[in-house]
Protein backbone atom coordinates (compact mmCIF):
# COMPACT_ATOMS: atom_id res chain seq x y z
CA UNK A 1 0.00 0.00 0.00
CA UNK A 2 1.14 3.65 -0.77
CA UNK A 3 1.82 5.75 2.16
CA UNK A 4 -1.04 7.80 1.54
CA UNK A 5 -3.69 5.01 1.39
CA UNK A 6 -1.49 3.36 4.88
CA UNK A 7 -2.64 6.60 6.91
CA UNK A 8 -5.53 5.99 7.87
CA UNK A 9 -6.55 5.09 11.46
CA UNK A 10 -6.34 0.96 12.41
CA UNK A 11 -9.18 1.60 14.60
CA UNK A 12 -12.23 -0.22 13.26
CA UNK A 13 -13.26 -2.41 15.63
CA UNK A 14 -16.31 -3.06 16.64
CA UNK A 15 -18.22 -0.93 19.05
CA UNK A 16 -17.46 -2.79 22.38
CA UNK A 17 -20.93 -3.99 22.98
CA UNK A 18 -21.20 -5.84 19.38
CA UNK A 19 -21.60 -9.23 20.25
CA UNK A 20 -19.44 -10.82 17.92
CA UNK A 21 -20.26 -13.07 14.75
CA UNK A 22 -22.62 -15.47 16.20
CA UNK A 23 -24.07 -18.21 13.95
CA UNK A 24 -27.44 -16.65 14.07
CA UNK A 25 -25.99 -12.95 13.11
CA UNK A 26 -23.83 -15.02 10.59
CA UNK A 27 -27.58 -15.95 9.25
CA UNK A 28 -29.22 -12.40 9.55
CA UNK A 29 -26.32 -10.94 7.94
CA UNK A 30 -26.30 -13.99 5.00
CA UNK A 31 -30.67 -12.82 4.53
CA UNK A 32 -30.43 -9.39 4.67
CA UNK A 33 -27.30 -9.37 1.62
CA UNK A 34 -29.71 -11.35 -0.15
CA UNK A 35 -32.79 -9.19 0.90
CA UNK A 36 -30.85 -6.38 -0.61
CA UNK A 37 -28.26 -7.28 -3.95
CA UNK A 38 -32.16 -9.40 -5.29
CA UNK A 39 -33.73 -5.65 -5.88
CA UNK A 40 -31.07 -5.81 -8.62
CA UNK A 41 -32.50 -8.61 -10.37
CA UNK A 42 -36.03 -8.64 -10.08
CA UNK A 43 -36.36 -6.97 -13.13
CA UNK A 44 -34.37 -9.26 -15.24
CA UNK A 45 -36.80 -11.94 -16.32
CA UNK A 46 -39.43 -8.99 -16.56
CA UNK A 47 -37.19 -6.90 -19.40
CA UNK A 48 -40.51 -8.21 -21.73
CA UNK A 49 -43.59 -7.12 -19.83
CA UNK A 50 -41.84 -4.14 -18.34
CA UNK A 51 -40.60 -2.61 -21.74
CA UNK A 52 -43.99 -3.64 -23.18
CA UNK A 53 -46.07 -1.23 -20.80
CA UNK A 54 -43.14 1.30 -20.95
CA UNK A 55 -42.96 1.17 -24.61
CA UNK A 56 -39.69 0.21 -24.80
CA UNK A 57 -38.12 -0.22 -27.85
CA UNK A 58 -36.74 -4.02 -27.91
CA UNK A 59 -32.80 -2.46 -28.69
CA UNK A 60 -33.62 0.05 -25.40
CA UNK A 61 -35.50 -2.76 -23.06
CA UNK A 62 -31.30 -3.67 -21.46
CA UNK A 63 -32.12 0.00 -20.54
CA UNK A 64 -34.39 -1.85 -17.61
CA UNK A 65 -31.34 -3.64 -15.94
CA UNK A 66 -28.31 -0.93 -16.68
CA UNK A 67 -29.54 1.65 -14.85
CA UNK A 68 -30.57 -0.02 -11.90
CA UNK A 69 -26.65 -1.39 -12.32
CA UNK A 70 -25.42 2.29 -12.88
CA UNK A 71 -26.98 2.92 -9.21
CA UNK A 72 -25.32 0.15 -7.81
CA UNK A 73 -22.26 1.10 -9.45
CA UNK A 74 -22.71 4.52 -8.02
CA UNK A 75 -23.55 3.94 -5.21
CA UNK A 76 -20.43 1.41 -4.51
CA UNK A 77 -18.60 4.23 -5.14
CA UNK A 78 -20.12 6.93 -3.09
CA UNK A 79 -21.26 5.38 -0.44
CA UNK A 80 -19.68 2.01 0.42
CA UNK A 81 -16.59 3.93 1.35
CA UNK A 82 -18.55 5.95 3.79
CA UNK A 83 -18.35 2.41 5.79
CA UNK A 84 -14.28 3.52 6.48
CA UNK A 85 -16.14 7.39 8.57
CA UNK A 86 -19.41 6.63 9.59
CA UNK A 87 -20.74 4.37 12.18
CA UNK A 88 -21.90 1.02 9.97
CA UNK A 89 -25.44 0.23 11.29
CA UNK A 90 -26.82 3.88 10.72
CA UNK A 91 -25.07 3.78 7.09
CA UNK A 92 -27.11 0.45 6.61
CA UNK A 93 -30.45 1.48 7.96
CA UNK A 94 -30.11 4.82 5.54
CA UNK A 95 -29.39 3.03 2.53
CA UNK A 96 -32.19 0.23 3.15
CA UNK A 97 -34.68 3.47 4.05
CA UNK A 98 -33.78 4.68 0.53
CA UNK A 99 -34.10 1.29 -1.70
CA UNK A 100 -37.72 1.24 -0.05
CA UNK A 101 -38.96 4.91 -1.41
CA UNK A 102 -37.12 3.88 -4.61
CA UNK A 103 -39.31 0.39 -5.08
CA UNK A 104 -42.11 2.08 -4.26
CA UNK A 105 -41.88 4.78 -6.94
CA UNK A 106 -40.91 2.06 -9.54
CA UNK A 107 -43.92 0.11 -8.36
CA UNK A 108 -46.55 3.56 -8.97
CA UNK A 109 -44.58 4.54 -12.00
CA UNK A 110 -46.32 5.80 -14.76
CA UNK A 111 -43.42 6.10 -17.47
CA UNK A 112 -40.13 4.72 -18.77
CA UNK A 113 -38.31 7.70 -16.98
CA UNK A 114 -40.14 7.46 -13.80
CA UNK A 115 -38.86 3.63 -14.04
CA UNK A 116 -35.50 4.12 -14.88
CA UNK A 117 -35.21 7.09 -12.10
CA UNK A 118 -36.45 5.01 -9.37
CA UNK A 119 -34.25 1.95 -10.47
CA UNK A 120 -31.21 4.41 -10.27
CA UNK A 121 -32.38 5.18 -6.49
CA UNK A 122 -33.01 1.28 -5.74
CA UNK A 123 -29.69 0.15 -7.49
CA UNK A 124 -27.97 2.63 -5.40
CA UNK A 125 -29.27 2.00 -2.19
CA UNK A 126 -28.95 -1.93 -2.97
CA UNK A 127 -25.23 -1.26 -1.76
CA UNK A 128 -26.06 -2.10 2.01
CA UNK A 129 -25.49 -5.20 0.89
CA UNK A 130 -22.12 -4.49 0.31
CA UNK A 131 -21.50 -2.29 3.16
CA UNK A 132 -22.97 -5.37 5.56
CA UNK A 133 -20.28 -8.19 3.78
CA UNK A 134 -17.23 -5.88 4.98
CA UNK A 135 -18.82 -5.58 8.13
CA UNK A 136 -18.80 -9.07 8.48
CA UNK A 137 -15.38 -9.51 7.77
CA UNK A 138 -14.31 -7.24 10.82
CA UNK A 139 -16.16 -9.41 13.24
CA UNK A 140 -15.21 -12.66 11.85
CA UNK A 141 -11.92 -14.14 12.93
CA UNK A 142 -8.79 -14.32 10.78
CA UNK A 143 -8.70 -18.30 10.75
CA UNK A 144 -12.48 -18.53 9.54
CA UNK A 145 -12.73 -15.46 7.43
CA UNK A 146 -12.90 -17.27 4.27
CA UNK A 147 -15.80 -19.61 5.82
CA UNK A 148 -17.87 -16.84 7.11
CA UNK A 149 -17.64 -14.88 3.83
CA UNK A 150 -18.50 -17.81 2.14
CA UNK A 151 -21.30 -18.50 4.31
CA UNK A 152 -23.12 -15.01 4.03
CA UNK A 153 -21.89 -15.04 0.28
CA UNK A 154 -24.46 -17.99 -0.03
CA UNK A 155 -26.68 -15.81 1.20
CA UNK A 156 -26.00 -13.25 -1.08
CA UNK A 157 -25.95 -15.28 -3.96
CA UNK A 158 -29.07 -17.15 -2.90
CA UNK A 159 -30.82 -13.59 -3.62
CA UNK A 160 -29.60 -13.24 -6.87
CA UNK A 161 -30.28 -16.40 -8.34
CA UNK A 162 -34.13 -16.69 -6.35
CA UNK A 163 -34.99 -13.06 -7.76
CA UNK A 164 -35.60 -14.30 -10.81
CA UNK A 165 -37.66 -16.70 -10.22
CA UNK A 166 -39.60 -15.03 -7.25
CA UNK A 167 -40.12 -11.77 -10.02
CA UNK A 168 -41.58 -14.08 -12.64
CA UNK A 169 -43.67 -16.28 -10.24
CA UNK A 170 -45.08 -13.21 -8.99
CA UNK A 171 -45.53 -11.31 -12.13
CA UNK A 172 -47.18 -13.87 -13.93
CA UNK A 173 -50.07 -14.14 -10.95
CA UNK A 174 -49.83 -10.45 -9.86
CA UNK A 175 -48.47 -8.39 -12.43
CA UNK A 176 -44.82 -7.05 -12.61
CA UNK A 177 -45.45 -4.16 -10.37
CA UNK A 178 -46.62 -6.25 -7.68
CA UNK A 179 -42.96 -7.67 -7.36
CA UNK A 180 -41.32 -4.26 -6.44
CA UNK A 181 -44.32 -3.43 -3.83
CA UNK A 182 -43.84 -6.84 -2.30
CA UNK A 183 -39.84 -6.30 -2.09
CA UNK A 184 -40.61 -2.48 -0.50
CA UNK A 185 -42.51 -4.34 2.08
CA UNK A 186 -39.40 -7.37 2.86
CA UNK A 187 -37.15 -4.08 2.86
CA UNK A 188 -39.42 -2.19 5.62
CA UNK A 189 -39.28 -5.41 7.39
CA UNK A 190 -35.50 -6.07 7.11
CA UNK A 191 -34.78 -2.50 8.49
CA UNK A 192 -36.31 -2.90 11.62
CA UNK A 193 -35.15 -6.10 11.86
CA UNK A 194 -31.63 -5.19 11.22
CA UNK A 195 -32.26 -2.03 14.20
CA UNK A 196 -32.89 -4.12 16.44
CA UNK A 197 -29.78 -7.19 16.21
CA UNK A 198 -26.94 -5.03 14.03
CA UNK A 199 -23.98 -4.34 16.51
CA UNK A 200 -22.55 -0.70 16.06
CA UNK A 201 -19.75 -0.44 14.72
CA UNK A 202 -17.64 2.89 14.97
CA UNK A 203 -14.69 3.89 12.61
CA UNK A 204 -11.80 5.95 13.13
CA UNK A 205 -13.76 9.14 11.62
CA UNK A 206 -10.89 11.55 11.80
CA UNK A 207 -10.01 11.40 8.56
CA UNK A 208 -12.85 12.46 6.85
CA UNK A 209 -15.30 12.03 3.81
CA UNK A 210 -13.41 14.25 1.89
CA UNK A 211 -9.86 12.64 2.20
CA UNK A 212 -11.24 9.27 1.93
CA UNK A 213 -12.78 9.81 -1.37
CA UNK A 214 -9.03 11.20 -1.91
CA UNK A 215 -7.39 8.15 -1.05
CA UNK A 216 -9.13 5.96 -3.70
CA UNK A 217 -6.83 6.34 -6.53
CA UNK A 218 -4.04 5.80 -4.77
CA UNK A 219 -5.82 2.69 -3.71
CA UNK A 220 -6.27 1.47 -7.10
CA UNK A 221 -3.14 2.53 -7.80
CA UNK A 222 -1.09 0.90 -5.62
CA UNK A 223 -3.15 -2.54 -5.08
CA UNK A 224 -2.49 -4.95 -7.93
CA UNK A 225 -4.31 -7.90 -5.94
CA UNK A 226 -7.23 -5.36 -6.23
CA UNK A 227 -6.67 -4.58 -10.32
CA UNK A 228 -6.21 -8.10 -11.08
CA UNK A 229 -9.25 -9.47 -8.60
CA UNK A 230 -11.59 -6.82 -10.20
CA UNK A 231 -10.64 -7.58 -13.44
CA UNK A 232 -11.57 -11.30 -13.38
CA UNK A 233 -14.68 -10.59 -11.70
CA UNK A 234 -15.53 -7.64 -14.13
CA UNK A 235 -15.12 -10.34 -16.96
CA UNK A 236 -17.14 -13.09 -15.39
CA UNK A 237 -19.91 -10.87 -14.10
CA UNK A 238 -20.37 -9.38 -17.75
CA UNK A 239 -20.27 -12.85 -19.22
CA UNK A 240 -23.01 -13.55 -16.01
CA UNK A 241 -25.50 -10.62 -17.15
CA UNK A 242 -24.87 -11.05 -20.64
CA UNK A 243 -26.57 -14.49 -20.53
CA UNK A 244 -29.19 -13.61 -17.66
CA UNK A 245 -30.52 -10.65 -19.62
CA UNK A 246 -30.97 -12.48 -22.80
CA UNK A 247 -32.18 -16.01 -21.86
CA UNK A 248 -35.39 -14.85 -20.87
CA UNK A 249 -35.90 -13.26 -24.54
CA UNK A 250 -34.50 -16.62 -26.03
CA UNK A 251 -36.85 -18.60 -23.83
CA UNK A 252 -39.79 -16.91 -24.90
CA UNK A 253 -38.88 -16.73 -28.61
CA UNK A 254 -37.05 -20.45 -28.79
CA UNK A 255 -39.04 -22.49 -26.16
CA UNK A 256 -42.50 -20.90 -26.29
CA UNK A 257 -42.12 -20.40 -22.31
CA UNK A 258 -44.76 -17.88 -20.40
CA UNK A 259 -43.02 -16.34 -16.97
CA UNK A 260 -43.64 -19.88 -14.64
CA UNK A 261 -40.99 -21.54 -17.18
CA UNK A 262 -38.74 -18.60 -17.28
CA UNK A 263 -38.98 -18.87 -13.62
CA UNK A 264 -38.24 -22.85 -13.36
CA UNK A 265 -35.41 -21.70 -15.59
CA UNK A 266 -33.83 -19.29 -13.28
CA UNK A 267 -34.70 -21.52 -10.33
CA UNK A 268 -32.01 -24.26 -11.54
CA UNK A 269 -29.69 -21.26 -11.79
CA UNK A 270 -29.86 -20.79 -8.01
CA UNK A 271 -28.20 -24.03 -7.54
CA UNK A 272 -24.69 -21.73 -8.19
CA UNK A 273 -24.86 -20.49 -4.88
CA UNK A 274 -24.24 -23.88 -2.62
CA UNK A 275 -20.70 -23.87 -4.22
CA UNK A 276 -19.85 -20.20 -2.46
CA UNK A 277 -19.43 -22.08 1.04
CA UNK A 278 -16.94 -24.35 -0.60
CA UNK A 279 -15.26 -21.64 -2.35
CA UNK A 280 -14.39 -19.97 1.28
CA UNK A 281 -13.15 -23.08 2.81
CA UNK A 282 -11.07 -23.83 -0.62
CA UNK A 283 -9.57 -19.95 -0.19
CA UNK A 284 -8.84 -21.01 3.85
CA UNK A 285 -6.88 -24.00 2.64
CA UNK A 286 -5.10 -21.82 0.02
CA UNK A 287 -5.95 -22.98 -3.15
CA UNK A 288 -6.84 -19.26 -4.22
CA UNK A 289 -5.12 -19.03 -7.67
CA UNK A 290 -6.14 -22.90 -9.06
CA UNK A 291 -9.74 -22.77 -7.80
CA UNK A 292 -10.04 -19.26 -9.68
CA UNK A 293 -8.45 -20.65 -13.13
CA UNK A 294 -10.96 -23.63 -12.58
CA UNK A 295 -13.67 -21.16 -12.23
CA UNK A 296 -12.76 -19.21 -15.49
CA UNK A 297 -12.51 -22.01 -17.44
CA UNK A 298 -15.80 -23.58 -16.66
CA UNK A 299 -17.79 -19.75 -17.36
CA UNK A 300 -15.99 -20.49 -20.83
CA UNK A 301 -17.44 -23.71 -21.59
CA UNK A 302 -20.91 -22.91 -20.20
CA UNK A 303 -20.98 -20.64 -23.24
CA UNK A 304 -19.54 -23.63 -25.56
CA UNK A 305 -22.49 -25.72 -23.79
CA UNK A 306 -24.97 -22.41 -24.40
CA UNK A 307 -24.63 -22.41 -28.14
CA UNK A 308 -24.59 -25.64 -28.92
CA UNK A 309 -27.46 -26.40 -26.84
CA UNK A 310 -29.49 -24.07 -28.13
CA UNK A 311 -28.28 -24.94 -31.67
CA UNK A 312 -29.62 -28.63 -30.81
CA UNK A 313 -33.24 -26.92 -29.64
CA UNK A 314 -31.77 -28.72 -26.20
CA UNK A 315 -33.48 -26.98 -23.01
CA UNK A 316 -32.10 -29.40 -20.56
CA UNK A 317 -28.24 -28.00 -22.08
CA UNK A 318 -28.73 -24.63 -21.84
CA UNK A 319 -30.17 -25.23 -18.22
CA UNK A 320 -26.76 -27.19 -17.71
CA UNK A 321 -25.12 -24.24 -18.96
CA UNK A 322 -26.55 -21.79 -16.61
CA UNK A 323 -25.97 -24.00 -13.76
CA UNK A 324 -22.57 -23.97 -14.69
CA UNK A 325 -22.33 -20.19 -15.33
CA UNK A 326 -23.51 -19.40 -12.10
CA UNK A 327 -21.57 -21.65 -10.42
CA UNK A 328 -17.98 -20.35 -11.85
CA UNK A 329 -19.51 -16.48 -11.32
CA UNK A 330 -20.05 -17.33 -8.11
CA UNK A 331 -17.16 -19.48 -7.22
CA UNK A 332 -14.63 -17.18 -8.44
CA UNK A 333 -16.69 -14.11 -6.38
CA UNK A 334 -16.23 -15.49 -2.95
CA UNK A 335 -12.50 -16.46 -3.63
CA UNK A 336 -11.89 -12.76 -4.92
CA UNK A 337 -13.41 -11.37 -1.29
CA UNK A 338 -11.55 -12.92 0.66
CA UNK A 339 -8.41 -12.26 -1.24
CA UNK A 340 -9.51 -9.03 -0.56
CA UNK A 341 -10.69 -9.16 2.44
CA UNK A 342 -6.86 -10.52 3.83
CA UNK A 343 -5.70 -6.44 3.20
CA UNK A 344 -5.13 -3.78 4.78
CA UNK A 345 -8.60 -3.73 7.21
CA UNK A 346 -8.56 0.01 8.05
CA UNK A 347 -9.23 -0.14 4.15
CA UNK A 348 -11.76 -2.68 3.50
CA UNK A 349 -14.78 -0.46 3.17
CA UNK A 350 -13.21 1.38 0.16
CA UNK A 351 -11.39 -1.59 -1.54
CA UNK A 352 -15.32 -3.78 -1.32
CA UNK A 353 -16.49 -0.07 -2.68
CA UNK A 354 -13.57 -0.19 -5.72
CA UNK A 355 -14.20 -3.61 -6.41
CA UNK A 356 -17.91 -3.89 -6.94
CA UNK A 357 -18.01 -0.30 -8.75
CA UNK A 358 -15.74 -1.80 -11.32
CA UNK A 359 -17.76 -5.58 -11.47
CA UNK A 360 -20.99 -3.12 -11.65
CA UNK A 361 -19.90 -0.87 -14.61
CA UNK A 362 -18.96 -3.57 -16.67
CA UNK A 363 -22.04 -5.53 -15.44
CA UNK A 364 -24.05 -2.13 -16.78
CA UNK A 365 -22.45 -2.00 -19.77
CA UNK A 366 -23.25 -5.45 -20.47
CA UNK A 367 -26.84 -5.79 -19.91
CA UNK A 368 -26.96 -2.99 -22.13
CA UNK A 369 -25.51 -4.76 -24.80
CA UNK A 370 -26.49 -8.09 -24.13
CA UNK A 371 -30.45 -6.96 -25.44
CA UNK A 372 -29.35 -4.97 -28.27
CA UNK A 373 -27.35 -8.07 -29.77
CA UNK A 374 -29.42 -10.81 -28.85
CA UNK A 375 -31.73 -8.31 -30.82
CA UNK A 376 -29.81 -8.37 -33.63
CA UNK A 377 -27.56 -11.16 -33.63
CA UNK A 378 -29.48 -13.93 -32.06
CA UNK A 379 -28.66 -16.23 -29.41
CA UNK A 380 -25.07 -17.47 -31.14
CA UNK A 381 -24.10 -13.71 -31.54
CA UNK A 382 -25.19 -13.50 -27.81
CA UNK A 383 -22.98 -16.17 -26.47
CA UNK A 384 -19.96 -14.99 -28.47
CA UNK A 385 -20.15 -11.61 -26.55
CA UNK A 386 -20.41 -13.62 -23.36
CA UNK A 387 -17.64 -15.83 -24.10
CA UNK A 388 -15.31 -13.24 -24.94
CA UNK A 389 -15.81 -11.47 -21.50
CA UNK A 390 -14.94 -14.59 -19.89
CA UNK A 391 -11.77 -14.89 -22.73
CA UNK A 392 -10.27 -11.92 -21.35
CA UNK A 393 -10.28 -13.02 -17.75
CA UNK A 394 -8.47 -16.15 -18.93
CA UNK A 395 -6.33 -14.48 -21.01
CA UNK A 396 -5.46 -11.96 -17.86
CA UNK A 397 -5.34 -15.14 -15.49
CA UNK A 398 -2.64 -16.66 -17.26
CA UNK A 399 -0.04 -13.95 -17.05
CA UNK A 400 -0.09 -14.05 -13.30
CA UNK A 401 2.20 -17.08 -13.42
CA UNK A 402 4.48 -14.99 -15.12
CA UNK A 403 4.48 -12.36 -12.10
CA UNK A 404 5.61 -12.40 -8.46
CA UNK A 405 3.88 -9.45 -7.32
CA UNK A 406 1.03 -11.04 -5.90
CA UNK A 407 1.90 -13.13 -2.62
CA UNK A 408 0.68 -16.43 -2.23
CA UNK A 409 -0.95 -15.91 0.74
CA UNK A 410 -3.18 -13.61 -0.44
CA UNK A 411 -3.84 -14.33 -4.09
CA UNK A 412 -3.70 -17.86 -3.26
Amino acid sequence: MSSSSSTAPAAHAAHPSAPGLTPALTLVFAVACGLCVANIYYAQPLIGPISDTLQLHAGLAGLIMTLTQLGYGAGLLLLVPLADVVENRRLILGALFGAVIGLVGIALSGSAVTFLAASFVVGTCAVAAQVLLPFASHLAPEATRGKVVGNIMAGLLGGIMLARPFASVVASALGWRAVFGLSAVLMSSLIAVLWRVLPRRHPHASVGYARTMASLPGIVWNTPLLRRRSLYQGMMFSGFQAFWTAVPLALVHEFGMGQGGIALFALAGAAGALLAPVAGRLADRGWTRAATGWAIVVALLSFVLGAVSMHYHSLAGLVAAGILLDGAVQLCQVLNFRSLFMLAPELRGRINGLFMTFIFICAAVASGIAAAVYAFHGWGGLCLLGGGYVLVALLYYATEFRRASVPAAVGG
